[in-house]
């Protein structure tokens, strides 16, 4: 018998049996699930090769919530690394009420793309949002984990590789928090995690601030798109500056995705319409009074905004316009 310590809690465990054994011990679904031991993740394809020896610090993460109408008037469909996407509304998984209300929030949304949360499971598989993955569709929709929660470079790249190993993705949504009361990025670490994850070979999509400078860098560093913040995450703010998002369209060559702070429709709309080439939606919709209708709801505004985009707004005028002609307004004589 040997003492061994998985997600933090000792517990007691056969001498010389494997990490398979551990997860079938514990009744953890290894579909879906990483392991870390000692510090280093284990890939799934050597399980049955790593054994297990006493004062062994164990990290067992499964993926929890977290953070479309095809426009065919759209000349070019969103592309990322390779792969198009006809919705333009990426919606996050966290905070809703149940597994079903998500699911009818999903179809609701028209999305292709969903971001999910890596977390540690307890030491008999449960853990939060435990069996999140049945509610969602593996067929049906794209998963971006994302490395939610970490305030350092090594502890974002970390999350990243686990995250690779539970789902078989190298995509990643990449969040470096520099502050935990406003949950702002840290714009420089989020550029050194990025640096480093591209070289291992993972699509890279960071949420960044509405810096012009930090966009550059993270496109120079490889990532796949930017994405800056609309206002503080899950704040409902709206969009704090419209004409940042516009400066960063026009300066990267990759896609910018608006992500955190949108409240409602409106909000989504304006986003596209300072050229965004999508959004990543979670609380907006998870925390109102009607998730299936409020995820409806931004479907249609992503594609209004988009489409509003495209269009070309009119010129703005310190003047009122007349939009009838003057001339020929019958006269009282």
């Amino acid at each position: 018998m040997i003492s061994i310590n998985v997600n933090g809690k000792p517990i007691d465990f056969d001498g010389g049996q494997t990490v398979t054994d551990l997860i079938a011990a514990r009744g953890v679904e290894s579909g879906g699930s990483a392991v870390a031991v000692n510090g280093c993740v284990v890939r799934r394809g050597d399980w049955d090769k790593t054994r297990l020896t006493d004062g062994d610090e164990v990290r067992i993460v499964r993926p929890i919530g977290g953070g479309a109408v095809e426009v065919t008037t759209d000349p070019e469909p969103l592309s990322i690394a390779g792969r198009t996407f006809k919705s333009r509304l990426f919606a996050g998984t966290g905070r809703f009420q149940s597994p079903a209300l998500l699911q009818v929030a999903l179809e609701a949304s028209g999305t292709e793309m969903v971001t999910v949360a890596i977390r540690t499971t307890g030491v008999d598989g449960s853990g939060p949002d435990a069996g999140i993955l049945s509610a969602i569709d593996m067929q049906k929709y794209h998963l971006l984990p994302n490395t939610a929660g970490a305030t350092s470079v090594r502890q974002a790249v970390f999350m990243a590789e686990l995250a690779r190993e539970a789902l078989g993705t190298n995509w990643v949504k990449l969040e470096v928090i520099g502050d935990e009361r406003t949950l702002w990025p840290d714009v420089a670490g989020t550029v050194e995690a990025a640096i480093i994850l591209v070289r291992e070979g993972f699509v890279v999509l960071p949420y960044t601030t509405q810096d012009l400078v930090t966009a550059l860098r993270l496109e120079d560093a490889g990532a796949a798109t930017v994405m800056p913040l609309g206002s503080m995450i899950g704040s409902g703010q709206g969009l704090i500056d419209p004409d940042a998002i516009r400066r960063i369209v026009e300066r990267v060559s990759v896609p910018v995705v608006v992500d955190a702070g949108i409240g409602n429709a409106s909000d989504a709309a304006q986003a596209m319409e300072a050229g965004a080439h999508a959004c990543l939606i979670n609380t907006a919709i998870s925390r109102s009074d009607n998730p299936q209708v409020m995820a409806e709801a931004m479907r249609h505004a992503v594609v209004a905004g988009r489409m509003s985009y495209l269009a070309g707004r009119m010129p703005r005028s310190d003047f009122a316009i007349p939009s009838s002609p003057l001339e020929g307004v019958p006269s009282e004589e």
